[in-house]
């Protein structure tokens, strides 16, 4: 996520607000990852102590970070419609451009 945060900050302008949703969304994609390790190494279920199967922790670990993940990256809204090389400033937000003629 170290790779992707200096990409995302060389790509674009953010306020202080995107620093702290970007955050978030590189602390869910690496607690995602993390669940995904722990059920890969133990499984996505386990016996509890009355003998029935249940899921383990890690399942909904790793789905409700996924989501989290994908929510802060549209919350974020880093898709534009012209690539960084073509232009020379990095682009707004675009749920922060204004609209000339819009009060």
């Amino acid at each position: 996520m170290q790779a992707w945060w200096n990409t995302v900050l060389g790509d674009y302008a953010l306020e202080r607000h995107h620093l702290l949703l970007l955050e978030l969304a590189c602390r869910s994609f690496d607690r995602c990852n993390e669940a995904r390790r722990a059920l890969a190494e133990h499984g996505t279920t386990f016996i509890d102590a009355s003998g029935n199967i249940r899921p383990r922790p890690e399942v909904n670990i790793e789905r409700d970070s996924r989501i989290a993940f994908a929510r802060l990256v549209r919350e974020l809204d880093l898709d534009v419609d012209t690539t960084v090389a073509q232009i020379r400033q990095p682009p707004a937000l675009r749920s922060n451009r204004r609209v000339i003629g819009a009060r």
